[in-house]
């Protein structure tokens, strides 16, 4: 679990993942600056949910996905 305050997600600096689509629809952002945790949302809809991986879980997909393409 993430200790941090409610709105500590409204000031992160997101970034459009490189493996996100071409076409602009299929848009997944990440915020960098968190050491164990890495925070991700849909840039559709940058004020709805956000999910929380710990970095190593986060690092492992990432491998994946680089391994396939």
């Amino acid at each position: 679990m993430w200790n941090s305050p409610d709105n500590a997600l409204s000031v992160a600096t997101w970034r459009k993942s490189s493996y996100s689509g071409a076409s602009g629809g299929d848009c997944l952002e990440v915020a960098d600056g968190h050491s164990t945790l890495v925070p991700v949302r849909d840039s559709k809809n940058p004020d709805g949910p956000v999910l929380v991986f710990p970095a190593p879980a986060w690092a492992a997909f990432v491998g994946e996905v680089k391994a396939r393409h």
